[in-house]
Order: structure tokens, then sequence, then C-alpha cells
């Protein structure tokens, strides 16, 4: 009987996986016997991810894409088949933020938000398919936020992205069910990476609010997050799909 937890032989791709969230969980992947594709904007910082994971005698491959361009979504899919042979696994992990007032947003600046953090994952999604479907079975993982959930009042845009991102997930488990595709939603609280490090910048007493209302006390981790990808790109998952789940010490328990 096949291990639930098991991904030797299987095949990820982690977008935004050279920092932050996505290194933590395509460590985790990496972890548990899969080979995964590192996709950036920032080659440099891609190749040292890749350099930390092979560090630990895993298979990792780095491509800079830029995931607003519809073109490069199908290079990164058409990449990591060209060198490991297949797709299993895609985390569509890769977005950014701009917190400013709602009224204070342009229209190029509303319309690049939802490019980088809805528009991408869809177009990657759409790529990896015909891969999984053919091999008949995969996991997309699509990283959302407690913003998913919640309303901030700095954050109208990145709040709509990833309020879009849960219901795709929903919409894409729905129609590739019937080709043992699973699709499913992370939803991260407030974890310390380089992204939250500018928010404690710019949200005046945000680190103590946040502590105050999350009942593990603390800011996440990146490694908090290996498990949660371990268990949805595995067959330990295999009967999950259109689900969000949030990983976030309890914050949004606390309504």
């Amino acid at each position: 009987m096949e291990h639930p937890f098991d991904l030797q032989g299987r095949t990820a791709i982690v977008t935004g996986g050279n920092g932050g969230i996505g290194f933590g969980m395509a460590a985790g992947l990496l972890a548990a016997g899969a080979r995964v594709a590192i996709v950036g904007r920032n080659p440099a910082k891609n190749e040292g991810a890749v350099a930390s994971l092979r560090a630990h005698g895993g298979e990792a491959l780095s491509i800079e894409a830029d995931l607003t361009r519809e073109d490069d979504c199908g290079r990164i899919v058409r990449e990591t088949v060209a060198h490991f042979g297949g797709l299993d696994v895609l985390i569509n992990n890769a977005g950014t933020n701009d917190r400013k007032p709602p009224e204070s947003y342009s229209l190029a600046e509303w319309n690049a938000l939802l490019a980088a953090n809805l528009t991408s994952a869809f177009l990657c999604a759409q790529a990896a398919f015909p891969e999984m479907a053919a091999c008949g079975r995969g996991k997309i993982i699509n990283i959302g936020s407690m913003l998913s959930l919640f309303g901030a009042s700095f954050a109208a845009p990145y709040a709509a992205s990833k309020g879009g991102l849960v219901q795709m997930s929903k919409s894409l488990a729905s129609a590739w069910a019937k080709h043992n595709i699973q699709v499913n939603a992370v939803l991260p609280g407030w974890i310390d990476t380089d992204l939250t490090a500018r928010a404690k910048q710019q949200v005046e007493g945000l680190h103590d609010r946040v502590l105050l209302r999350t009942p593990a006390r603390r800011w996440g981790t990146p490694k908090d997050f290996a498990g949660i990808a371990v268990f949805l790109a595995s067959p330990a998952s295999d009967f999950i799909t259109g689900a969000a789940i949030p990983v976030d010490g309890g914050y949004s328990a606390e309504g």
C-alpha cells in the first residue's frame, strides 16, 4: 500500500518558492521525496533557494519567470516537464501587496495586483491541467490569505484577489474532479516574512495586535507550511478538494 504522505517520484512547481511561505512549502515537499521547480522573477534568489534545497539531498530546479505574462505561465510547465519528466503538483504562491487606503489606488495598481495574485494563478493552473489530466492525477494548491475571509482597510485589491483565489479553487475543483485533480486553497495568517516585515513598519501596532488575537500567541513561520504542503500534495488528501484551510495559529477562529 502506498504511504499516504509519500511524494517519491512526484514533481512539483512552487511559484514564489524562493523565499517565505513558498520556500517553507518547497522544503516540506522535498523532504517528503518530491522534486521541486522553484519559480520566481529574481534568478539569483531562485538559485540561492535551489542551492539550499539541494544541500539537503533533494532534486531542485530554478526557473526565472514573470507570471503576469501568459507565455511564462506555460513555459514554466514545459521546462519542468522537460527536466523532470512530468508534473504532479502546482503550488500557486507567487503574489504581492501594496498597502494604502482604497481611495488611493489607481486602476493600473488595482489591475497589477489582481494580475500578480489571481490571474497568474489561473493561467498557471490552465497550463498545468493538460499534464495532470494526461497522467490521471494532480494537486493544485492556491495560496490565499486570512484576507480571503476578512476585509482590511489597507488592502482592498489584495483582499479581492485572495478572496477570488478561494472561489477559483472551488470552481477548478468542481471542473477537474473527473480528472482526479484536487484543487485546494491554503489561507495563511500573519507569518514572519519579508512581505509582512514591511507591514509591521506600515501599520502601527500590528505586531502586538496580531499576538493578542492569535490563540497560538505567536506569528507563524515559513516552516509552519511544510506539513500542509505535504498533506495537500500527497495521496493523504485524495478525497479533499475545493477546501480552504486556514494556517493561522487560530487567528480566524477569534471571530
